[in-house]
């Protein structure tokens, strides 16, 4: 069986010394001085690390101290907009990117130039000093809260190039949250050409990453990614691949089978959390990392192989869809069948009875999806026809939007996103698409309630995803 054995040497760390007195009096001998000496330059103790069974420690930063440590870290530099459509410049200057309290922090800082508004943060990483193929990485952190804050602890190739830049490369994000909504913390993979992704969300009852610590996690094997919050694990992933455009894919585990590095930052706006606004406090801009951790057991068995993907197969009428004539009452937090979510703001609940789904919003949020009603899983292969029907109607006449989505491959749609009006009747929406992409076993029906103008109830029923050609 053909395994990796891994040697980890654990890193240097920085020692701290504390400071001697100015002002005091030598001392009568040499002696008294040369104690005095040794008491003045013994380092600080370090935090220790706790072990973890099966794990060897190979590197940690508890962020103790007042400074830096520069062999763990650098201060990454960029210029505004250089990814994601981000405000920030990314600095190397102190106020970015500090050590207070144990803790390091990374802040956004708002000003002004050239007659508008300016925005720096901080973005440390660890390449070229810690590398390392397969193993867990933990940190500890406290998010901020405001519209346009996006704290992120996410790993990247050392090498960008070996299997092709960004998302062949591939791309494992420990922890992501908003902080226009604190209260939902995401784990993501990034890989392939066509771009695919696959993430989990993490939804607190109460309070929220901002309002604490939490410690954030994810177990790297070969044919294997887990994430945890809190040691609970919420998405495991093990379908992954990465291929050049019109080549074949590379052998699987390719992308997750060469040495990463860790890296944090705190964005400022940018294509997902939007830009900041007048409720934005930045003098509580702050991304509190109080530890990161990375564990490598003695050994990993490399001789994986990809699962086969599953194919939901149609009922016998043809339908895809597993209970779309709302028969059987469901519990819609789960991730069987129907799901209800809510995100951005949105406020609402659903449920089941008599035959329909009810729908009821009282806040539309600030995206379409802030008030969302799903079934996942559909089975869409390149070359085939769909049609997807139902029944809707709603206290009010309103706006919703319907698409078939592909969260596990970049959320393309293969039904576009479709605006339709649901009037105050029960009337029957059908559409028809053709899927021209890389077969997916994950393709998800939405219907989208959010930020439409209206809070009106909207009732569903008969529906359907099936083949026609």
């Amino acid at each position: 069986m053909k395994t990796l054995r891994v040697i980890a040497a654990l890193a240097a760390v920085s020692l701290l010394t504390a400071c001697g007195n100015s002002s005091s009096q030598s001392s009568s001998t040499e002696s008294s001085v040369q104690e005095t000496a040794a008491q003045t330059e013994a380092p600080a103790p370090e935090t220790e690390a706790p072990k973890l069974d099966g794990y060897d420690l190979l590197w940690h930063d508890e962020f103790d101290g007042d400074t830096l440590n520069t062999d763990n870290w650098n201060r990454e530099q960029r210029e505004p907009g250089w990814t994601n459509e981000e405000l920030q410049e990314y600095t190397d200057k102190e106020e970015n990117a500090f050590l207070r309290d144990g803790c390091l922090i990374l802040k956004a800082v708002k000003s002004e130039k050239d007659g508008k508004d300016y925005y720096t943060s901080g973005k440390l990483n660890s390449q070229d000093h810690h590398p390392f193929t397969y193993g867990k990485s933990v940190a500890r952190a406290k998010v901020p809260e405001g519209q346009g804050l996006w704290p992120a602890i996410w790993m990247m190739p050392q090498d960008e190039g070996h299997y092709g830049q960004w998302p062949k490369c591939g791309e494992i994000d420990i922890m992501e949250v908003l902080g226009s909504a604190p209260e939902t913390a995401y784990g993501t993979v990034h890989y392939g050409e066509p771009h695919a992704e696959q993430q989990g969300t993490v939804v607190l009852d109460n309070g929220s990453f901002a309002s604490d610590f939490h410690e954030y996690s994810v177990e790297w094997e070969p044919g294997e990614i887990r994430w945890y919050i809190d040691g609970d694990c919420y998405l495991t992933v093990n379908d992954w691949f990465t291929a050049v455009s019109g080549e074949d894919e590379k052998p699987y585990p390719a992308p997750f089978d060469q040495p990463f590095f860790v890296q944090m930052n705190l964005a400022v706006g940018g294509t997902w959390p939007g830009n900041p606004d007048d409720s934005t406090d930045f003098s509580k801009a702050e991304f509190a990392i109080d530890y990161v951790r990375v564990y490598q057991k003695p050994e990993y068995d490399t001789n994986v192989t990809k699962l086969e993907a599953k194919y939901r197969e149609a009922l016998e009428d043809g339908n895809f869809i597993f209970n779309g004539d709302f028969a059987e009452a469901e519990d819609l937090t789960d991730d069987v069948n129907w799901k209800f979510l809510l995100f951005e703001g949105g406020e609402g609940s659903a449920e089941i009875s008599d035959n329909t789904m009810i729908i009821r919003s009282e806040n539309e949020g600030t995206v379409d999806y802030s008030v969302q009603l799903v079934q996942p899983e559909l089975p869409m292969i390149k070359g085939n026809k769909y049609r997807v029907t139902f029944d809707a109607w709603a206290d009010e006449e309103r706006d919703i939007v319907v698409c078939v989505s592909a969260p596990t491959a970049g959320w393309i749609r293969y039904l576009q996103d479709t605006t339709l009006t649901v009037p105050t009747e029960k009337t029957t929406f059908t559409y028809d698409f053709e899927m021209n992409d890389k077969n997916d076993p994950n393709g998800r029906l939405e219907f989208n309630l959010g930020h439409r103008g209206s809070t009106a109830t909207v009732y569903i029923q008969n529906v359907r995803v099936e083949q026609i050609q």
